[in-house]
């Protein structure tokens, strides 16, 4: 039986507006999610952001603004970047929200009743940029390890979490449990940190200092400190304690954090879970981090690189593919636009998008467009090694993305892209397309590449899902649900024999960097990327595309077609047309609507439906702008 999979981000602080960092983690986390869905799990997606604190205040008055006018517009910007990067999370939680801030109280009052929380007087040495203490081992060369400041003394008076009673027992549970933090130099790193005597946690700030915070249930003087509000929103985003989304999801608990809060994930929060008697999660994993010119990307130390203007840029998939590909998961990794560009032209433009319209090309032109027959006896003799490399390729992806190695996933992938460019230059179907007595064996070949693509399509989901939405369309799949599972790629079924498919595209254009930096020089490099986006046709070619306005007269969904719809339009004609906008537009939203339309696109059956053109729309990440005019037209008018 599959088990639920429910996965999580740091939720973020709002101090500052989201940066690369920030998107890499979730991009993972999204990742994952997917990956997981796949498998057939009952997913559960969360972020957020933490709103509490020191530097909030701090934050909010250099704009003139009350706290929490500040985090609204900050937590804003946040949540409406992730759909922009194609991340489909389950729940978006504010540390702000009452729900959470009754379950912070909850967990206090039960750890003070039971004696784990003492009033004591303190001084040490506080960062406020980290909003927390620190011992003099752990600051370097005196100064705070993440700003590099020297952290201010601070005497005051404060409520303190015993952690120092649980030590033994995380240090026995983090060994019983070898892979609770990964990867392994991380649960090193922790029972290093773990060997001096723990200190207990100041858990409290008075208000005579901050007030912007959660009051704690005992004593209305002092606010929770922000760590310990914060940890908590993994339990209170699935309605801890008495809730189904609760007894289903955090057995299976998967933290995603960065390296620079490995502490307070790895130590405070287990030992916070185990002093108020709730079940460990089961997994923390740890990444490092995006160094931009030998320094670690961080909004204080000003070296941050915006990720939406990369998207724009470069195109949000292989946005989403570099980090993935560039970062071994739990190790630093260098960040450049020229190394971005390379993995775009060498993994994704040569390597899968040649290979996609090569064998597309040649179904085109030995086959006019159709699938073709395979005779078994004469599969045999030319699998070439094809199905184990398919085996193996599958195995070690599954393997590499359930160990949250995801830069190994796109390794396993890519070796199979290889392979299947290799046997395109070892089977040469040009050459078997010359001679009739050949002319099985390359049917054969051509079936065996779009099988591999099939594959191909189905792998790359988690990190490309719009590039592989694009594939699984011009390979005319159809598969039971909208999401092709790994039974569905292990099936060996995907290609259907006869099956008409769209001619070749080019799914990652080629990018020229002193274009691109030209472009951003002259016209802010986001709105005009100079990018190849496809080749140069003549008026002549172009000529033949016929644009038509079109009136939609009817609009429904499809059974069991998730992203489709069935539209019945007027072109001066009645047509039918299948329009991949299902999320997007409901169909009430569509009757009467003018919409253009290529009319003299050959027919496709989808899902069992003719479709007798093709609308035409603009999408950007999960965004659909349909071509429409600024006046009505009669139907049926051509574009000129």
């Amino acid at each position: 039986m599959v088990k639920p999979f429910y996965i999580t981000t740091p939720i973020y602080y709002v101090n500052a507006r989201p940066h690369l960092g920030h998107a890499y983690t979730t991009i993972l986390a999204d990742v994952a999610c997917r990956f997981n869905a796949m498998k057939g799990s009952d997913t559960y997606f969360l972020t957020g952001t933490d709103e509490h604190g020191d530097k909030i205040i701090r934050a909010a008055q250099k704009q003139s603004l009350s706290p929490k006018e500040y985090v609204d517009q900050i937590s804003e910007l946040f949540r409406n970047l992730w759909p922009e990067l194609n991340i489909d999370y389950s729940y978006f939680i504010r540390t702000t929200d009452k729900k959470h801030i009754a379950i912070v109280e909850l967990v206090l009052k039960r750890i003070y009743d039971q004696g784990d929380i003492y009033f004591s007087e303190y001084e040490g040495k506080y960062c406020f940029g980290c909003e927390r203490f620190y011992m003099d081992r752990e600051l370097v060369d005196g100064k705070c390890p993440d700003h590099e400041i020297e952290p201010e003394v601070i005497k005051e008076s404060n409520y303190f979490f015993k952690m120092s009673r649980y030590q033994d027992w995380l240090i026995d549970h983090i060994k019983a449990n070898p892979d609770f933090i990964r990867p392994e130099h991380f649960k090193t790193e922790v029972l290093s940190f773990l060997r001096d005597p723990l200190d207990d946690l100041c858990i409290s700030r008075p208000k005579t200092r901050l007030d912007w915070g959660i009051t704690l249930p005992f004593d209305k003087n002092y606010v929770t400190y922000v760590w310990f509000d914060a940890l908590l929103n993994y339990i209170s985003a699935l309605g801890y304690p008495e809730n189904a989304l609760f007894d289903k999801f955090w057995p299976h608990a998967q933290h995603i954090v960065a390296k620079d809060i490995l502490k307070p994930h790895g130590i405070y929060w287990p030992i916070m879970l185990k002093a108020a008697d709730i079940p460990i999660y089961r997994h923390l994993n740890v990444h490092g981090y995006w160094n931009v010119d030998q320094s670690k990307m961080s909004k204080s130390l000003g070296n941050v690189v915006d990720p939406l203007e990369l998207k724009n840029i470069y195109g949000l998939d292989a946005f989403r593919y570099f980090l993935m590909r560039e970062m071994s998961f739990g190790l630093d990794a260098g960040f450049s636009e020229a190394a971005l560009v390379q993995r775009i032209n060498s993994d994704l433009a040569n390597d899968l998008g040649n290979l996609l319209s090569r064998v597309l090309t040649m179904v085109h032109k030995y086959f006019d467009g159709k699938v073709p027959e395979v005779e078994p006896e004469v599969e045999k003799e030319l699998q070439l090694g094809l199905e184990s490399q398919t085996q193996t390729a599958v195995s070690e992806y599954v393997q590499a993305m359930d160990h949250f190695a995801f830069q190994n996933a796109m390794k396993a992938v890519w070796v199979y892209v290889n392979q299947l460019n290799k046997y395109v230059d070892v089977t040469a179907p040009w050459e078997l397309a010359k001679k009739k007595s050949t002319r099985k064996q390359l049917q054969v070949v051509l079936h065996n590449l779009l099988e591999g693509l099939g594959v191909i399509s189905g792998l790359v989901y988690p990190v490309m899902p719009d590039a592989a939405a694009t594939m699984q369309r011009h390979l005319n799949i159809e598969i039971e649900s909208d999401l092709m599972g790994l039974k569905d790629i292990k099936s060996k079924k995907l290609i259907r024999s006869g099956a008409e498919l769209p001619k070749s595209i080019t799914l990652f254009p080629r990018i020229d960097l002193e274009k691109v930096k030209k472009a951003a020089s002259e016209n802010g490099g986001i709105d005009n990327p100079a990018v190849d986006l496809k080749p140069e046709i003549t008026m002549e070619e172009f000529g033949k595309v016929d644009l038509r306005v079109a009136t939609v007269i009817r609009a429904e969904t499809i059974p069991r077609a998730k992203k489709l719809l069935k539209l019945e339009v007027d072109l001066g004609k009645k047509r039918t047309i299948v329009a991949g906008i299902a999320e997007k537009y409901k169909p009430e939203e569509l009757i009467g609507k003018q919409i253009i339309i290529v009319a003299n696109l050959k027919p496709a059956k989808l899902m069992g439906i003719v479709s007798n053109g093709m609308l035409l729309a603009a999408m950007e990440g999960k965004r659909c702008s349909l071509a429409t005019l600024d006046r009505e037209t009669t139907p049926g008018t051509p574009l000129s």
